[in-house]
């Protein structure tokens, strides 16, 4: 494994980032966005578009969206998945979950190719690989729920970002443990 400790330590606060985010936004989803539509079609196109500049950010410093394709990928899906989630808003709650379902199939394969990419520089990306599988699933569960009858609401989409901040948190923690335990063994 080949890294050093600046670009480490950005990568543990980016993944603190990811998870504080994710914790604020799903708070929020569950309590004011549970009862005021409006603040829940904000949070429900904040999302997504959080996701593309996040990816953007982390792409760009490391390396550029040139060389982290699967990033650059992933910047684009998230941008055309906010796109979709105003034009599905119009439709039904249904539309947007499946929307929010394609988006997290393709987000997580991306996620997951990322991390692979990363395991020999960074190590501590097991729990990206998971990451990456879970929100793949999810997709998938969340296109099927979209054919059914009953009406989606945004706590359907706020239990999956609590998963991913819970995953953004372990990796933060992770990552954390392995640089102490290189700066003791040094």
């Amino acid at each position: 494994m080949t890294t050093n400790n600046n670009e480490e330590r950005w990568l543990r606060g980016y993944y603190a980032v990811r998870a504080g985010f994710s914790v604020i936004w799903v708070l929020l989803a569950l309590t004011i966005g549970a009862h005021s539509m409006q603040l829940a079609v904000v949070l429900l196109l904040v999302y997504p578009a959080w996701d593309g500049i996040a990816n953007y950010f982390d792409a760009a410093r490391s390396g550029g969206l040139g060389r982290n394709r699967t990033q650059a990928i992933n910047v684009a899906v998230s941008a055309v998945t906010t796109l979709a989630v105003a034009i599905a808003l119009g439709r039904s709650m249904n539309a947007v979950l499946a929307v929010f379902g394609a988006w997290a199939f393709f987000a997580g394969l991306l996620q997951l190719a990322t991390a692979v990419h990363r395991w020999k520089r960074y190590g501590a990306q097991w729990v990206m690989v998971l990451s990456g599988g879970q929100s793949a699933l999810a997709g998938v569960l969340f296109i099927v729920m979209a054919q059914k009858p009953e009406m989606p609401s945004i706590g359907d989409v706020a239990g999956y970002a609590g998963v991913g901040a819970f995953y953004f948190l372990v990796s933060a923690i992770w990552l954390s443990v392995a640089m102490a335990r290189r700066q003791r063994a040094a």
